[in-house]
């Protein structure tokens, strides 16, 4: 691998990590090739084949290809699965060079297995170690996620594409199949009329993440005009149908589900990611009533977050997240009901403490009232003028 900075490790304990560490032996990845393992990317050099002194346990890996420099060395989307290791674990992949992608079926070829293994030492030089420092970082974003939940949550296909895998929703094959869509031989006279001449298409089957399904209305079937208002401004009874539906027996699972999105966002460059994070987070900061239920899911939810926005640089909030101040406005819900009378002393001292920390690295104001609509002072940096 190039541009890899290793830890330095003493040789004994280098030693006992490849011997009791997992090994990934990649074949035929071509060099230039963007591959990375949890929160760790490098570009493949020419003697490159897998990585060695994985620890046991959940970890990502996650792939682009990259065309020759002759055609601009252009990166393209990242691919990524979730893999689940064991001590002394041998899995074998090898590059698809049609499908640009790692086929992993060697991996079921016992006799080809064991014969790797036992090369191991003559593979070694060309095996990256796993980076270890970024060990922690990675299990301090995934200790909720059980290999259960991923294979639960990973689309059927096993992949975890940046880009959706989409097809038309209807195939027309044939002319005669085409006889009623609109002509595309003349000007499109409004917007509308352009996007009706598109086709319509859908995501193909087995590559959609498999999230909880988030509810579309807050309120039950039936609800009067008062019960929509409550429902509305606290979000518990939409939250608990979550957790009835997807989590029932184990609530905290939910956790794990926050995790997942975050990881396939950040991480894999997935949008559906951070989208299906944004929800689940709004509904558990503002449902007041299950704060007050369930004292642990809270108190899990802000060890998660605690990690997650640690490991976001600040300006990544200003292109992203802060549209429509969305999270300053969820952080700003979520610690006023974590505030209440109703709420576990210990969940509200570690509220008021992880408030404390998101003002000083962010420098956000979580009691400024978001719906005074006064004008507010800006300092221009120096030299600049209005």
């Amino acid at each position: 691998m190039a541009n890899s900075n290793t830890v330095d490790m003493d040789p004994d304990v280098a030693r006992r990590l490849f011997e009791e560490g997992a090994t990934l032996v990649l074949l035929d990845v071509p060099k230039g090739t963007e591959l990375g393992i949890d929160c760790k990317v490098w570009k493949v050099g020419p003697l490159f084949k897998g990585v060695k002194m994985i620890p046991p346990g959940l970890h990502f890996l996650y792939y682009s290809s990259v065309n020759s420099p002759t055609c601009g060395s252009e990166i393209g989307p990242r691919t990524g699965l979730f893999l689940s290791v064991k001590p002394k674990d041998v899995i074998l992949a090898k590059w698809d060079q049609k499908e640009e992608d790692l086929d992993f079926s060697a991996s079921q070829d016992e006799e080809q297995v064991n014969r790797i293994r036992a090369n191991l030492r003559e593979l070694d030089p060309h095996l990256g170690p796993y980076p270890f420092e970024v060990l922690r970082k990675w299990v301090s974003l995934t200790d909720r996620i059980s290999e259960e939940m991923a294979n639960h949550l990973q689309p059927l296909s096993g992949r975890i594409c940046a880009y959706s895998d989409v097809i038309p929703e209807v195939e027309r094959r044939h002319t005669k199949d085409r006889e009623d869509q609109p002509r595309n031989d003349t000007a499109c006279q409004s917007m509308r009329e352009g996007l009706d001449r598109l086709p319509r298409m859908k995501q193909r089957e087995g590559t959609n993440l498999r999230f909880s399904d988030l509810p579309k209305k807050m309120y039950p079937p039936g609800a009067t005009p008062a019960q929509i208002t409550a429902c509305s401004m606290d979000l518990s009874y939409a939250l608990e149908t979550v957790l009835e539906n997807n989590h029932k027996m184990q609530p905290l699972n939910l956790l794990g589900e926050l995790q997942f999105a975050f990881v396939c966002f950040i991480i894999g460059n997935v949008y559906e990611g951070f989208e299906h994070w944004k929800g689940l987070l709004a509904l558990l900061c503002r449902s007041e009533d299950t704060m007050q239920k369930r004292r642990d899911l809270y108190l899990g939810l802000i060890a998660v977050l605690y990690h997650q926005l640690s490991e976001i640089p600040p300006d990544f909030f200003v292109d992203i997240v802060s549209q429509n101040n969305f999270l300053t406005s969820t952080m700003q819900d979520f610690f006023q009901f974590a505030s209440g009378p109703g709420i576990d002393g210990a969940l509200r001292k570690r509220a008021e403490k992880f408030k404390a920390h998101l003002t000083k690295k962010f420098s956000w104001d979580f009691d400024v009232d978001l719906d005074d609509c006064a004008p507010v002072v800006v300092e221009l940096p120096e030299g600049v003028e209005d």
